[in-house]
């Protein structure tokens, strides 16, 4: 497995104003092997980035000497693909579809996608979507993109985040099943899970449809989302989460995670990283 650092993790990385040849550069010189980028349609790279500008940051992370692992967005929060507009649904599909063509011209062969929510726990004004219809809405939302996956060779993979959807590994595999193509799969994230489940139980019962790992910590006493703490500082068991990715035969990027940036967090999770992982 290789450790890859989270473009949002580092100053300006959550308000898309860093440079990604500098982000590139901390995480070369933190010990990150690879990195994830973020797109978003305002920011360093949006869905009209053009494929000379991502030949450059190809080029550029080359001479770094860092891989580029996979490309993240968030974007579904806000422009949501379950949501009750159909204009809005219609321009995350749009959205998504000129992503997944700038994750291709990236070099990287997974984007995370979040394929809609029953509600946005950081906004409390935002809409609440019945169960039902979300799954009906995100389950289309898929179907619509699932050629310009094909054509581009770039795996949509679905994650599991507080969105009240898919809340077992059990209905996300079923999820993940229906579409009946290799082009669809999980980004499992440790953290995400662990209010609810266990994460070893997710991960064998995911197994090879997994292609992306996020990490972060967890404090069940907390019980909010500020229960998220530092790696090695909450309640995950990261052995049986190497354990349990053994079993599925799983080598590919690890991807911590850890948001907001805070002075010497990137430092502190790469150590924790190669502590964990290495």
């Amino acid at each position: 497995m290789k450790i890859s650092a989270s473009y949002w993790m580092f100053e300006g990385g959550l308000e898309a104003t860093k440079p990604i040849a500098e982000a590139m550069q901390e995480a070369k010189d933190l010990g990150f092997e690879a990195i994830e980028l973020a797109i978003g349609s305002k920011g360093v790279l949006t869905e009209k980035t053009t494929q000379a500008e991502c030949e450059e940051i190809v080029a550029t992370s080359q001479k770094i000497g860092i891989e580029i692992s996979s490309i993240a967005s968030g974007e579904s929060w806000g422009c949501s693909p379950t949501a009750n507009d159909d204009e809005t649904r219609a321009k995350i599909i749009d959205f998504t579809r000129k992503a997944l063509q700038v994750t291709k011209w990236l070099g990287t062969d997974a984007y995370l996608f979040v394929p809609g929510a029953v509600d946005v726990f950081f906004l409390p004004d935002a809409e609440v979507i019945p169960y039902d219809v979300c799954y009906e809405r995100a389950e289309d939302a898929i179907k619509q993109l699932l050629s310009a996956a094909e054509e581009t060779g770039v795996t949509i993979c679905v994650e599991n985040v507080w969105n009240k959807f898919l809340l077992s590994p059990l209905e996300m595999r079923d999820f993940i099943d229906s579409f009946n193509s290799q082009m669809i799969g999980a980004y499992f994230d440790v953290g995400n899970v662990l209010l609810t489940g266990y994460p070893d139980h997710w991960i064998r019962i995911l197994g090879e449809r997994i292609k992306r790992v996020h990490v972060k910590d967890f404090k069940l006493s907390v019980g909010t989302v500020e229960g998220f703490v530092d790696l090695l500082e909450g309640d995950v068991d990261f052995e049986e989460v190497k354990k349990a990715l053994a079993d599925v035969v799983y080598d590919g990027y690890i991807t911590a995670e850890l948001l907001p940036f805070e002075p010497g967090r990137p430092e502190k999770t790469a150590q924790a990283m190669k502590k964990i992982f290495k």
